[in-house]
């Protein structure tokens, strides 16, 4: 299944943006199904609107392609060798890499990809949790140890986090770190978020940061998340201030009875792809 269905099909040279699905999920701690997140969002992608109202744009036009999905399992060393690989590949190859998981755990290999391809780079995580845990359930790359070990590779700046255990906070930097209950009582926190960046910067969306009665299927929904314009209207000025090289989005667990958030990660996606390919890059050119 392609990104977007028939109605977006480009072979992989004339497309600048590749979709790398990730159906991982084995390092996922409570509800399960992370592994079925890349295949939903495909298929919901099918049905979305290519001419996108916010920024006039047909981001597609820029080629969307998708290629088939990593699907080691044997161990999350190996799964994290394979994504790193794999996008150090398409990085060389000029592309613009958009990973859809699966758990947290896929967003490590990226990170380090592109942090050894990027000068410069810093790392921008939407998230509930911090997952920052040194080690969890006998692995330090379990998906709770996911900006842990990204931090190894490049700084980070965290948006949306309400949720921590007290082993966390000696590894919280708090001026890089931005709460969700802050973030409701003062908006001006989301331009100091961008400030803390630096000018290569690469997104990874935990789908729990956005509220539950927006987006429940997660593997670890956590109330008190920020709306879906406030978060998206912070994506589009970070695309409009730095230089965003690639994203991720992570932890989709769908429903048999609820498809409305497989097609909202879609939305998302295509929606982040409008911002940063829209010309002039990200773009107020709707208000």
């Amino acid at each position: 299944m392609n990104f977007g269905g028939n109605e977006v099909v480009y072979n992989y040279q004339e497309s600048e943006i590749v979709i790398v699905p990730v159906p991982y999920d084995e390092t996922s701690t409570w509800m399960k199904g992370a592994d079925k997140g890349p295949d939903a969002i495909l298929n919901a992608s099918v049905n979305l609107e290519f001419y996108d109202i916010e920024t006039a744009s047909e981001a597609h036009l820029k080629g969307i392609y998708t290629v088939p999905p990593i699907l080691q399992k044997e161990s999350p060393e190996s799964l994290t060798e394979d994504v790193y690989y794999r996008i150090l590949t398409l990085l060389s190859e000029k592309k613009f890499p958009v990973i859809i998981g699966g758990n947290h755990t896929v967003s490590i290999g990226s990170v380090k990809a592109f942090s050894e391809f990027y000068y410069d780079l810093s790392v921008l995580q939407l998230d509930a949790h911090s997952d920052l845990r040194q080690e969890y359930e006998g692995s330090k790359l379990n998906h709770a140890c996911a900006m842990a070990r990204a931090r190894e590779s490049a700084p980070i700046v965290q948006v949306g986090i309400r949720s921590m255990s007290a082993e966390e906070l000696p590894f919280v930097e708090r001026e890089r770190m931005f709460y969700s209950h802050e973030l409701y009582n003062d908006k001006n926190l989301y331009k100091k978020a961008i400030d803390k960046l630096s000018e290569n910067v690469y997104i990874t969306i935990d789908l729990d940061v956005f509220d539950p009665s927006l987006l429940p299927s997660t593997g670890t929904p956590e109330p008190g998340g920020p709306a879906y314009f406030e978060l998206m209207h912070f994506l589009r000025d970070v695309i409009k201030n730095r230089n965003v090289v690639g994203f991720d989005v992570v932890e989709l667990c769908p429903s048999e009875t609820n498809k409305a958030p497989d097609f909202i990660a879609a939305k998302i996606i295509y929606q982040l792809l409008s911002y940063r390919f829209a010309d002039p890059p990200s773009p107020l050119k709707g208000g």
